[in-house]
């Protein structure tokens, strides 16, 4: 009988001493290694990952979310490769379906599952935030981030399958942690589209966010997560609201980036 492939956990940190623990406990019991890419914490990120026995422990200056992780499977030594964000936790359930897959040498190159997002003091159903499946579990060297930056995803050769059980997301601490990360994402969203060659257009900051509040609320029934799915749609058509705002700056009053980026970090490329 052949033995079960190899399995590390790759996650990316910057300051996440109040999250990296619990990601750490979450899959340190069923898999072989645990690599932890952090872009130089100034907490106590390190600290806590380096008493872990299992970890080993890289730092690299960050320079993109694709670019980080994918950086991170690529230190792992593993067959297979299972992504992870600090802010995330495998169930229980996800941890039985992962190690039944395994078990069973699967020919697919990837799996992907359901992630469960907690905000606002309950689980998010619905809005398109769940089920959401992604791939998280792949074959090491048959698979890569892409994507744009922030908002990446992993791609595999070939195809793959669904496993059961949530992959439980912790997001963000409160609504204002919420409105912060917005205001970064969309900034980083805004100037990546804007070297690609997207200019600003009236229209689309106009009916946009109006779209996208209905999109989410009733269409994906974003109205059946209470008063946290109202607050979420209107977060969502704000999140698309700035994005194609900060394109008018960009292009329009010649900003030279959105003033929430590191300059080291994030520039203008496009020639205009």
């Amino acid at each position: 009988m052949s033995s079960r492939p190899t399995l590390a956990a790759a996650i990316i940190t910057y300051n996440e001493e109040k999250n990296i623990g619990d990601c750490l406990q979450s899959v340190q019991d069923f898999v072989d290694e645990i690599v932890v890419l952090d872009s130089f914490s100034t907490d106590n990120t390190e600290t806590i990952c380096r008493n872990n026995e299992k970890v080993h422990f890289f730092q690299h200056a960050f320079d993109g979310h694709i670019q980080q992780k994918n950086r991170a499977i690529e230190k792992c030594s593993t067959e297979w490769v299972l992504s992870l964000d600090a802010d995330e936790r495998i169930s229980s359930e996800l941890r039985e379906s992962i190690e039944d897959f395994l078990n069973g040498n699967p020919t697919v190159h990837g799996a992907k599952f359901p992630r469960l997002t907690y905000h606002m003091k309950r689980s998010i159903r619905h809005g398109g935030w769940y089920p959401n499946a992604r791939y998280r579990l792949v074959r090491k060297g048959k698979a890569h981030w892409g994507g744009e930056n922030p908002h990446d995803y992993l791609i595999i050769e070939g195809e793959g399958i669904r496993l059961k059980g949530d992959l439980i997301h912790l997001s963000f601490s409160d609504l204002s942690d919420q409105v912060k990360t917005i205001n970064y994402f969309s900034s980083i969203v805004a100037l990546t589209r804007y070297n690609k060659g997207k200019n600003f257009s009236l229209p689309r900051m106009l009916w946009k966010p109006i779209s996208k509040f209905l999109e989410i609320y009733l269409l994906k029934r974003g109205f059946l997560d209470g008063i946290q799915g109202f607050i979420i749609a209107v977060s969502s058509a704000y999140s698309t609201f700035l994005k194609e705002a900060k394109l008018f700056e960009l292009s329009k009053l010649e900003a030279d980036q959105p003033s929430n980026l590191s300059s080291s970090l994030y520039q203008k490329t496009r020639n205009t």
